[in-house]
């Protein structure tokens, strides 16, 4: 739909893992696309670049120029001059992020989208684009998880069919269809087998498939580097928020948000944070929810903080209480609601604090 126009500007975005790299290498190597560019297509990645100077070098590097200090105008005037092209930004979030450069790289941007012939594609994380550019509509939406049966053809397409569907069905549960955590799982059953590698999750949790040395090899490392965005760095209690999500499957409202009496006074721009950088998203509830990787990659490294819990587990016992004075009567079906709404987050909370009493204990 969108190479239908004759110079379409896209913007790829979603969380770490959901498959943006690999979607614009697809476009890249398509066979309607090698046709149309054949060999003008340029697959930049720009996690090495920290300005526009050196991304305009990346840029000019796979148009075989040679280093210089700024390649800028050489850059924009070769790709006006040149054949029609297809330009591929991979990770520009490095770049465009740091409020610093994130001027100067969607002027950069603008000036690249003038060029009538220069047919772009940015991939970032998060749900966001740059602004100053003319993107086709309509908008691509942030990439999501994948629908179960792609989930699977994609699982045995790497593991093969060699496994019954319920044990199949057992591990995708473990990466909520994000197709990193699949392709990765996926590769790991295919050597060690799904028994092997249901066991070393239950003990490992995601360090399972974060044994590779980049973003597309180590799910850790992908989610990490979403930590270290500055969208959260910026707003640095967005961390202590993912955290209390990692054991609340069943996520929060906002309503929940600004009742619980947390410990933050941004909370909502902590969750506007979290849905940026696509660590979290709403559902069709509107509740406030992050994957099962991002979930398990939390519990292990940054686990919910007991000043979160503590606001969090007050306020469900205030519904409880006022169901239970109001005798159950109508007036207080709000707060069944809520309350059944959170009924495995309550399930967790209490777990989790059972756990920690018994390390307490064993200590």
């Amino acid at each position: 739909m969108y190479f239908r126009e004759s110079t379409p500007k896209i913007a790829i975005s979603g969380a770490g893992g959901m498959g943006k790299t690999s979607l614009a290498q697809t476009v890249l190597h398509h066979e309607e696309i090698v046709n149309k560019y054949q060999g003008n297509r340029l697959f930049v990645a720009c996690d090495t670049a920290v300005n526009k100077v050196e991304l305009a070098g990346l840029i000019g590097a796979h148009l075989g120029m040679k280093p210089g200090q700024d390649l800028t105008r050489a850059v924009l005037h070769c790709l006006a001059e040149g054949a029609p092209t297809l330009l591929i930004l991979d990770n520009l979030e490095t770049v465009w992020e740091p409020a610093q450069t994130r001027k100067e790289i969607e002027e950069f941007l603008s000036l690249l989208t003038d060029i009538t012939s220069l047919a772009l594609i940015i991939t970032m994380r998060g749900a966001e684009r740059p602004s100053k550019v003319q993107w086709t509509q309509p908008f691509l939406p942030p990439l999501e998880s994948l629908a179960q049966n792609a989930a699977r053809k994609m699982f045995i397409d790497i593991a093969e069919d060699r496994h019954s569907m319920a044990e199949i069905d057992q591990v995708l549960q473990l990466t909520d269809n994000m197709p990193l955590s699949v392709s990765l799982l996926a590769h790991a059953v295919d050597v060690e087998g799904t028994t092997a590698i249901l066991s070393r999750w239950q003990k490992e949790h995601t360090s399972v498939i974060s044994e590779g040395y980049d973003r597309r090899s180590n799910l850790e490392l992908s989610i990490s580097l979403s930590l270290a965005s500055p969208r959260i760095t910026s707003t640095p209690h967005s961390q202590e928020l993912l955290g209390l999500l990692s054991i609340l499957p069943d996520g929060l409202s906002d309503v929940e948000l600004k009742q619980s009496n947390f410990p933050i006074q941004d909370i909502l721009d902590c969750k506007r944070a979290l849905v940026r950088t696509a660590l979290a998203y709403t559902d069709d509830h509107k509740r406030l929810k992050a994957l099962v990787p991002i979930r398990e990659y939390m519990l292990k490294f940054l686990p919910p903080m007991d000043k979160m819990i503590r606001p969090l587990l007050k306020h469900f016992q205030g519904l409880l209480q006022v169901y239970v004075n109001d005798g159950g009567k109508h007036s207080a079906a709000l707060h069944v609601r809520q309350l059944t709404s959170n009924y495995t987050n309550i399930q967790n909370i209490i777990q989790n604090g059972e756990t920690a009493q018994q390390q307490c204990t064993d200590i």
